[in-house]
């Protein structure tokens, strides 16, 4: 029996894949420094834990709506208006089981075959997996050293197939983050191409010097060809409870409704209400702000430590909880790629980094500092005798 052939084309995700080898080589009692966590390494807070014992106690464990409940949805409104300045009704939100599956939704549901969705390079492993499924055609372009499209890029590749730019803002892998100024400039290019635009804000508040601004922010028109993709996992540290939403045109998010109602129906219940408290708890900005101090304190070592080896460079990130190093002219003799680099270091020294393939970026690796202070120390230490041994 041969399976499909849209199921040939899909790749491995490579961040999953190295977390399972690492998880392996920990389960056999190995001391493996694991660099590459995509979640926060801080406990959910206790309120939003008693909220969803409450939902439970309370007899809430049934099924919602496919779409979401209600009262999750108003909130998620709350957020957008409170925070962004953007009004959405009810009817132009979807609530998903995770942000992921808000993205492979939206995209199902914008793009088919001969259409084209432009993913600027260095992007999250999953952005052409997605597209591939659903049957259109991934544009990958290669941004310069900043790690962001530019209006000329942009331009330069949009053809009369194009139908999606998706941008993610901060990034994963770079942490790169656009400027309000490099969103208005974008947005004259998308506005007269007429492309929808799939933000994906997930690391919204994981921010450091700058402050967010989103690119259905920028003007209504903006606003009208932007699919916003945001959820709890990570400002809230609820990677594991699977409550994403997305926001925009009322009859694409119906459309992602009823693919929903087929798939998965709703998210889980208990869930959706431990959202609505982390949506609307006061307490939830303070537990937000002290994440924050801690990544960037964390920021600002793996940065430093890292520029100051030989043959690296690197780029300063500005949100999220990654850092890309560029590790190209360290690639010779037995290690030609950053694969290889990567799989010899886990081998070696058992540190798990996530090679920068999978990002579309060959030559650099991506580390989380979602990780204690220790480990990062212990972890760099070992990186460094590594580099040593291969010059």
């Amino acid at each position: 029996m041969k399976i499909s052939q849209l199921a040939q084309k899909i790749e491995t995700s490579s961040t999953l894949a190295i977390s399972a080898n690492a998880k392996q080589l920990k389960s056999e009692g190995k001391d493996v420094i694991g660099f590459g966590a995509g979640e926060p390494d801080f406990d959910t807070s206790s309120f939003i834990k008693k909220a969803a014992i409450a939902s439970i106690e309370r007899g809430e464990t049934k099924y919602t709506p496919a779409s979401g409940l209600p009262a999750l949805k108003k909130s998620v409104c709350r957020k957008f208006k409170n925070e962004n300045g953007l009004e959405y009704a009810p009817d132009e939100v979807i609530i998903n089981c995770g942000a992921k599956h808000s993205l492979f939704n939206v995209i199902l549901c914008l793009a088919e075959q001969d259409d084209e969705v432009i993913i600027p390079a260095p992007y999250w492993v999953s952005y052409p997996e997605m597209v591939k499924a659903s049957g259109a055609t991934p544009i990958e372009v290669k941004c310069g050293p900043d790690f962001k499209i530019t209006p000329s890029l942009l331009k330069e590749n949009i053809t009369a197939k194009t139908k999606i730019l998706i941008l993610n803002s901060p990034s994963n892998p770079t942490g790169a983050l656009y400027t309000k100024d490099e969103l208005k400039e974008l947005s004259s290019v998308i506005l007269e191409n007429g492309i929808y635009v799939i933000s994906d804000e997930i690391y919204e508040h994981l921010t450091y010097e700058e402050e967010f601004y989103g690119i259905a922010q920028v003007s209504p028109e903006m606003k009208n060809r932007t699919i916003v993709i945001n959820g709890i996992s990570k400002a809230y540290s609820m990677t594991g409870w699977r409550i994403g939403y997305a926001a925009g045109d009322r009859e694409i998010i119906a459309a992602c409704g009823r693919l929903q109602s087929h798939s998965t129906s709703n998210p889980a219940t208990v869930s959706q209400y431990a959202a609505i408290e982390a949506l609307d708890s006061p307490e939830s900005s303070r537990a937000i702000q002290e994440m924050v101090a801690e990544f960037r304190k964390r920021r600002d070592y793996i940065y430093d430590e890292i520029s100051s080896i030989d043959g690296i460079k690197v780029n300063r990130p500005a949100g999220a909880f990654y850092i890309f190093p560029d590790i190209s002219s360290l690639l010779r003799g037995g290690i030609s790629s950053s694969d290889e680099f990567a799989t010899k270091l886990l081998e070696e020294k058992l540190v798990a980094v996530v090679p920068g393939e999978g990002f579309g970026a060959p030559g650099y690796i991506r580390l989380s500092y979602a990780a204690s202070m220790d480990n990062i120390s212990k972890g760099l230490s070992r990186i460094k005798e590594f580099i040593e041994e291969i010059k």
